[in-house]
């Protein structure tokens, strides 16, 4: 995960959703009171397990779903306010186009529902074409694309209208690793030309490394949100190795231990003087340190730690039915 990711509270946000609630039939909570801030310029990814609530807002932030309650602004506009979307690409998870229309033919169609002009948007489906590699390929019918020719188009038709946020729910679904590759790289691009990015996607060790900052979604609710760095901190410790046997006193640290010829110490330290304490004394002594690393979880771990049970079985992530005395407001 990037490391120069803004500081939320006071940073202009793309997205201020407050209190989002969303009740379907049956008396099913799909979301509970979720609220999210994404500042401008930032690529920001939502995760969670199927059944999350996670397209249940992705469609909250579109209009394609009215919400139960909400409050907040989506690009400074009230959530539900339909001409904002012409400011926002989006591109769902489950994209159907026209199997008869070519790629170019599909992306100037997103052209027209965003209201731009013809010749505008012959030119930036050219233009995204060509970004997302699909230029050789733009004036065959959809019908002859392998399923990630598919979600390049889409890609790039959710760029045609030169969008301030881009939405994407699975974008590099059904893509090989050098496709999944060039798409992070558009993505990082976007970043750099000062674009948001809400990503959701289940390919947590993608989204570690271009994210600035997560939310992770459980039962409907946001139980972290953040950079990886803030989500992680209660894990940070250091590792440090050195070649020979470790001074008896270091067992007072923290863990140790031996690997290939290297003895090390693991320890938990927020403050970063104490770790240079510990290696100025080693030094002293004459110990010869081949590695200081610092340890951290991954958002993988961090993920699954959240989904477990504290008996180790996986927990019921879905929405949840509530108790029928609950009343849905109109």
């Amino acid at each position: 995960m990037v490391a120069n990711a803004v500081d939320s509270t006071r940073a202009p946000l793309a997205i201020d959703l407050v209190d989002v609630t969303k009740m379907y039939a049956g008396r099913v909570h799909a979301l509970q009171g979720v609220s999210m801030r994404v500042p401008r310029g930032e690529i920001f990814g939502l995760l969670g397990p199927n059944g999350a609530g996670k397209s249940t807002l992705v469609k909250i932030m579109t209009t394609i779903v009215r919400a139960t309650t909400a409050s907040g602004t989506i690009l400074g506009a009230p959530v539900g306010n339909r001409p904002t979307l012409a400011r926002v690409g989006y591109l769902p998870e489950h994209h159907r186009f026209p199997q008869y229309l070519t790629g170019r033919q599909c992306v100037e169609f997103f052209g027209a529902m965003s209201l731009m002009r013809r010749t505008d948007r012959k030119r930036r489906a050219s233009e995204m074409l060509e970004v997302v590699g699909m230029a050789a390929w733009g004036d065959r019918r959809v019908g002859t694309y392998s399923k990630g020719m598919q979600q390049r188009t889409g890609l790039a038709a959710a760029l045609v209208n030169d969008p301030e946020l881009v939405i994407l729910d699975e974008p590099t679904d059904g893509v090989d690793p050098v496709g999944r590759h060039e798409i992070r790289d558009v993505l990082l691009r976007m970043r750099e030309e000062g674009r948001t990015v809400f990503l959701n996607s289940h390919l947590l060790g993608e989204v570690e490394l271009i994210c600035d900052r997560v939310a992770i979604m459980l039962k409907g609710r946001v139980e972290r949100q953040g950079c990886l760095a803030e989500l992680t901190q209660d894990s940070r410790r250091w590792r440090v190795s050195i070649e020979g046997a470790m001074p008896s006193w270091v067992a007072g640290i923290g863990a140790t231990g031996e690997d290939r010829g290297r003895a090390h110490v693991e320890f938990k330290a927020d403050d970063v003087d104490e770790l240079q304490r510990l290696i100025d004394r080693l030094r002293a002594e004459n110990a010869r340190i081949v590695g200081v690393t610092e340890q951290r979880e991954s958002l993988e771990e961090l993920f699954m730690r959240l989904v477990r049970d504290v008996d180790g079985r996986t927990s019921a992530v879905g929405a949840s039915n509530v108790n029928a005395s609950m009343r849905i407001p109109r």
